[in-house]
């Protein structure tokens, strides 16, 4: 399911894609390689980078508009957690973890475990990570992989033209001269440095996170959240090891019932 693309955050998107288009635009009018390549009939890496940019554009609209995993009824898998899980409770001791579902205050819906409420999306979001104002939508179950895609994209896109503007850059006589002549490409350099810095740090950041199969939400306010309160500063009960993590979040498709695994983990202790 997707949003109306007229709907919230249309103006951000639409500044987002006028401000690709017009530093590429830009890369490819001043006196870059890819300018002299494209001269010389040399098209493989213009196309290339057209291309890139155009993929990042895309995946930036779909994780826009993607639903990230909106709760909007009162959902099968929650049986779990409402039949089955009532008996399991009974043998959970009360300073143990506790497996109760939440209902939100707002839509008065039952939580899954790592659910939130997103007071900006007016709904609960499974397996919540955080609320970007960059593509003003909720980064969630459903989008949050095609999220972490986009930012590898758009980080390369950003590297590449960083190198393209680079390339660009002309000699003159003195600072007035050479300002006057590589300002406009300098301030897209500027940009793109900046861009870069930020995307490689939310990057990374993602897939530190990814790796240790927590959310941004839970990473900073696990001293909040029921189910991790009472776990010790070290625990994660969705930790299933480095490689089983991000293979689960890239490659393994579908609605996971948290509470099941919460469970699994926890059961030694009970």
């Amino acid at each position: 399911m997707f949003k109306n693309v007229f709907g919230s955050g249309f103006l951000v998107r639409t500044a987002h894609v006028i401000l690709t288009w017009v530093i590429t635009l830009i890369l490819f009018l001043h006196d870059t390689e890819l300018k002299k390549q494209e001269e010389t009939g040399q098209l493989v890496q213009p196309v290339l980078f057209v291309l890139l940019v155009l993929v990042s554009v895309l995946l930036y609209f779909a994780v826009s508009l993607m639903d990230p995993g909106f709760i909007v009824s009162e959902d099968s898998d929650l049986q779990f957690t409402l039949g089955l899980m009532e008996e399991q409770q009974d043998m959970i001791p009360p300073t143990t973890k506790s497996l109760r579902q939440r209902r939100c205050g707002h839509c008065l819906l039952q939580q899954p475990m790592r659910s939130k409420h997103c007071q900006t999306c007016q709904h609960c979001v499974r397996r919540y990570d955080h609320h970007c104002p960059w593509i003003e939508n909720c980064v969630g179950e459903r989008n949050h992989r095609w999220f972490v895609l986009y930012l590898a994209v758009q980080l390369l896109v950003l590297l590449w033209g960083l190198h393209i503007a680079w390339t660009g850059f002309s000699y003159a006589s003195n600072w007035q001269l050479w300002l006057r002549t590589n300002g406009v490409l300098l301030g897209v350099a500027v940009l793109l440095g900046l861009l870069s810095l930020i995307v490689l740090l939310l990057l990374g950041s993602h897939l530190y996170l990814v790796s240790l199969n927590t959310t941004t939400w839970e990473f900073m306010s696990r001293h909040r959240i029921s189910y991790l309160k009472h776990c010790g500063a070290d625990e994660n009960p969705f930790d299933r090891g480095t490689f089983h993590n991000l293979w689960g979040f890239f490659f393994e498709w579908g609605t996971v019932v948290w509470e099941q695994v919460y469970f699994r983990e926890g059961s030694d202790q009970v």
